[in-house]
């Protein structure tokens, strides 16, 4: 029974609990004293639910302390040191290490977001965290800034709150049937009802990354309809202060989770990223996002459960990836059409995986020209042209000289401009005075190419000035951004943005722009589509950049 004196409490006949410093839906944390070994410690009063029957609340108690107990026994220097569990009157608590600071959270909200560097070293640490949780069979399940704390003096990252997190094998803290997490942060697969596995960490950290270099979650809508949306259906689109991390931001990103970037692989981008300040590649080639093409899994294998590891060897079959994002996407259809959506979310799926949809980088609206020394592709009325060079990005992934194989649906176009590239089966080559154009039926997507002599201030020179005459050149035009980039170990220059195309029957256009130099030229390669189809353009536009090889 805790006792009472001097306005504290002692329960457990050991614990002081002293100040109140965070409330959650999980329950209370307070500043204590541990008067055994006078100590300062962190007591997180666990939330307890009256409208449970007598029995009901028994087995929640018995979860909760299970679970508490199976995170007390990983030890990492970026995961919170649980020092003890106990139960009083009746009551949960948790006993962790004190840490003196805030939360991300609260450092965001504060100070704003932080550069690439600090956002890649967060990363790191947190990377570090979930693989020692993962290979202990723990999910956290609910990663996000609130849940991460900066010790003050050291800046230590440190991830807590592991109160909804699921051990392998075990009944989850809440109820079954019950969703557990923050939407924004939710990976679509959890959204659709699915069996998670440590994927759906990772997705949550791509969301985190994402805002800490921007200060919102690309997921934040006004209700949670929209957010369920989000997640599932809408064009993903990193915010631009993720340029310098896209690949892994993207890699992250990924809908579905078997194509999803792994721990360890993200890991290595970002200690690239700190080691050279260069944007990382991933060590395997890029794998266009149709269903009709094998593709190459991102995720290292899994090894064998040991004998009492805890692993479960016989987890139930999992759906098809169509099939659950078709769940997924169904979700949130109904709940932008007014069905509750916390209903929704607490609804049972199977045990299967979302359908691919790669996470698009930041978005860029393709045009229908290309850039020239002067100016570059058409374009439409922009807002506000940048001041900066903006962050850098990569585009394309490490690539062999000597390949040349298309993937499956596209033709290698050996032009005799001087290069080659792969294009989409169907395309035909229209060229246009200096640009040559690749055209799909009805000119619907149009990937052009200019190759000149090289101009002032190089790739990201002819990008800017492109980008501050975007309203002269492209009717409607509007968030352009220009990142300088590296291209195949080239200076480069990426462009994005929309506009609202050269008629109404064409309608609003998206374009993603690439230029840079090699052997003493200029290349420029671009993709322009309609708005509402700008997944296929961005996987066009992939390929295009890729497989490009100078003659």
């Amino acid at each position: 029974m805790g006792t009472e004196g001097e306005n504290a409490r002692v329960i457990a006949g050991r614990y002081r609990l002293e100040t109140r410093i965070g409330r959650g839906g999980m329950g209370v944390v307070w500043r204590a004293t541990d008067q055994l070994l006078g100590r300062k410690v962190a007591v997180k009063e666990l939330a307890v639910d009256d409208s449970l029957s007598a029995e009901e609340s028994r087995l929640q108690r018995d979860r909760t302390l299970r679970e508490a107990r199976a995170v007390a026994q990983l030890h990492h220097p970026h995961i919170i040191v649980v020092h003890d569990v106990v139960e009083d009157d009746e009551r949960p608590y948790i006993v962790m290490e004190l840490i003196d600071g805030g939360s991300l959270a609260e450092r965001i909200s504060e100070n704003g977001p932080v550069d690439a560097r600090e956002a890649a070293r967060i990363g790191i640490d947190l990377l570090g965290a979930l693989r020692r949780a993962h290979e202990a069979g723990v999910l956290h399940r609910d990663l996000k800034p609130a849940n991460v704390l900066v010790e003050a003096g050291t800046d230590r990252i440190v991830l807590t709150d592991f109160g909804i997190a699921q051990v392998a094998g075990a009944t989850t803290l809440t109820e079954t049937g019950s969703f557990v997490g923050s939407p924004e942060y939710t990976a679509p697969e959890r959204m659709a009802g699915a069996r998670t596995g440590p994927e759906s960490d990772l997705w949550s950290l791509g969301a985190l990354l994402c805002t800490v270099l921007s200060g919102a979650s690309p997921f934040r809508r006004d209700s949670l309809g929209g957010i369920l949306h989000a997640v599932v259906v809408d064009e993903i689109r990193p915010p631009a202060q993720a340029a310098p991390l896209l690949p892994v931001v993207r890699g992250l990103l990924e809908r579905d989770p078997e194509r999803r970037l792994d721990a360890a692989e993200a890991e290595r981008m970002l200690r690239a990223f700190r080691d050279t300040g260069r944007t990382p590649r991933l060590l395997v080639p890029y794998t266009p996002t149709r269903r009709d093409i094998p593709h190459v899994s991102l995720r290292r294998p899994a090894p064998e459960p040991s004998p009492g590891s805890g692993a479960v060897a016989d987890a139930p079959p999992r759906q098809s990836t169509r099939s659950l994002l078709v769940t997924a996407a169904l979700v949130a259809a109904m709940a932008g059409a007014g069905v509750s959506a916390a209903a929704l979310l607490m609804g049972g799926g199977g045990d299967g995986r979302p359908a691919s949809s790669s996470a698009p980088g930041t978005p860029r609206t393709p045009g229908t020209s290309s850039t020239s020394s002067t100016g570059s592709p058409a374009s439409g009325p922009r807002s506000t042209p940048p001041t900066e060079a903006g962050p850098t990005v990569t585009v394309t992934g490490r690539r062999t000289p000597s390949a040349r194989t298309a993937p499956s649906g596209y033709r290698i176009a050996s032009d005799a401009n001087g290069f080659s590239l792969a294009v989409p089966d169907g395309f035909t080559r229209d060229p246009q005075g200096e640009r040559i154009f690749y055209m799909s039926s009805g000119d619907t997507f149009r990937i052009g190419i200019k190759v000149a002599d090289p101009a002032p201030g190089g790739p990201l020179g002819v990008m800017r000035r492109a980008d501050a005459s975007g309203p002269a050149n492209n009717p409607g035009y509007r968030d352009g951004a220009v990142a300088r980039t590296v291209h195949d170990g080239h200076t480069a220059a990426l462009w994005e943005f929309t506009w609202n195309g050269f008629s109404k029957a064409e309608g609003p256009r998206h374009t993603y722009d690439l230029c840079w130099e090699e052997g003493g030229r200029m290349y420029d390669v671009w993709v322009s589509a309609p708005v509402g189809r700008v997944t296929e353009a961005k996987e066009y536009f992939d390929v295009a950049v890729d497989t490009f090889r100078v003659s």
